[in-house]
């Protein structure tokens, strides 16, 4: 037998034994199921890995000021993933036909491209077309992801077989017809940097040197626009660009909620900081592209984003534990990096729009390494929680997956 036949024999044999990726489960999808996906269709997946070195005692030691933040190089030398479980992965591409796009040490992900076919024989999975009420089709799975026995271990995650939208963004319109209406203008109203000046925001900081990275799972702006409300407002035109994750871009159309989103959190960042570079990394809107997105703008060692904010969410419920687990291990990077990462905590309450008549808290919010983000009414001489007794009310809760932070436990509730 040739010796190239027998070193595919052997690896065949080496990523034959399957076993279960814990916490992959996903749920029904919601939509009627019109069939199997397409098998030739031809989609990517992020395959993601294990650190050489827990991180998780480092964060504790910056959290008790015994250590201080890392350089990208120094953290990808101790945090990264190792070239040997790269190597693994690309072995068992090769096993199922799969394409490696890209590899990334110090992201620990592994694209892999493939037709739904390969993909649903790698991984042990039924992938098949729903339609939701919305009529926006979405490929979707049940059940768990399988892989190689070798691997168990070293992948943490398989991201993209499923596609079905993850999170919602925190802003919204009123709606009548069919149409976008607009609100009933509020009794008073503040524009960013009177917010700013309301909490008391340093006067003497501009965000000069700095960049915001905003993380935006649809929609778009328009550089009209924002030339508009920033000259309205006095303040000079701050450099904002966009970055392209996993095929998505600035994608402005008709007002529409993701649009508002962006729109919204360009012109919060500027105004406060007008002095800071603001970058937008467009991403598709499903776990996958939101996990990518952080991950790109974590470690983007052009732009080296030091703040990142994200105003998009969902239930914690709605999450599978696989992607509860990485995207907090993300946020732990961020921490050793020394990036700070703001997310919004939701905008219902404490149901987060789930009609089970229980409390449920927002994710990305919930993570203990994020700053969460609960909205506030502005009164004369103080603020109280958001609440518009309508069903719109702040967010906020304690988390059903991860522990109390050490510096929330004297919090009396």
């Amino acid at each position: 037998m040739p010796s190239s036949k027998k070193s595919s024999n052997r690896l065949t044999e080496k990523f034959a034994s399957k076993t279960e990726l814990a916490g992959s489960a996903r749920k029904i999808p919601e939509g009627k199921n019109t069939g199997y996906a397409r098998s030739d269709e031809v989609i990517e997946v992020t395959v993601t890995l294990r650190s050489k070195t827990s991180i998780g005692n480092y964060i504790k030691g910056m959290g008790r000021g015994k250590q201080k933040p890392l350089s990208r190089e120094t953290y990808n030398l101790r945090f990264g993933a190792s070239a040997d479980d790269v190597r693994l992965v690309r072995e068992f591409a090769q096993v199922y036909g799969l394409t490696v796009v890209q590899t990334s040490l110090a992201k620990r992900s592994v694209i892999l491209k493939g037709t739904v076919q390969q993909c649903c024989e790698a991984f042990g999975i039924y992938l098949s077309d729903f339609v939701p009420e919305s009529g926006i089709a979405y490929r979707g799975r049940t059940g768990t992801i399988r892989i190689p026995e070798v691997l168990k271990g070293i992948v943490t995650g398989v991201f993209g077989l499923d596609n079905r939208p993850q999170a919602r963004p925190m802003f919204r319109m009123l709606h009548k017809d069919g149409h976008v209406i607009l609100p009933q203008a509020a009794a008073v109203s503040y524009n960013p940097d009177a917010v700013a000046k309301a909490y008391q925001y340093p006067k003497d900081v501009t965000g000069e040197g700095q960049c915001i990275a905003l993380i935006e799972l649809g929609g778009g702006y328009r550089n009209v626009d924002l030339q508009n409300y920033f000259k309205k407002l006095g303040i000079t035109l701050p450099s904002v660009s966009a970055q392209s994750v996993d095929g998505a871009h600035n994608a402005p159309s008709t007002p529409d909620t993701a649009d508002g989103e962006v729109a919204l959190d360009i012109e919060v960042a500027g105004a406060v900081a007008p002095g800071a570079r603001i970058v937008v990394y467009f991403a598709p809107n499903t776990d996958k592209g939101f996990l990518d997105a952080i991950s790109s703008a974590i470690h983007d060692e052009e732009n080296k984003p030091s703040v990142i904010s994200i105003s998009w969410g969902a239930a914690e419920n709605q999450w599978t534990a696989q992607a509860l687990s990485n995207f907090n291990d993300a946020f732990m990077s961020a921490a050793a990096l020394g990036v700070s990462v703001t997310v919004a905590a939701g905008d219902n309450g404490s149901s987060d729009r789930q009609t089970d008549g229980k409390a449920h808290v927002d994710f990305p919010a919930a993570s203990p390494y994020v700053l969460a983000c609960g909205g506030t009414k502005l009164l004369r001489s103080a603020t109280t929680d958001w609440n518009d007794e309508d069903g719109w009310a702040t967010g906020g809760g304690i988390s059903d997956v991860f522990p109390v932070p050490d510096y929330q436990k004297t919090i009396s509730l």
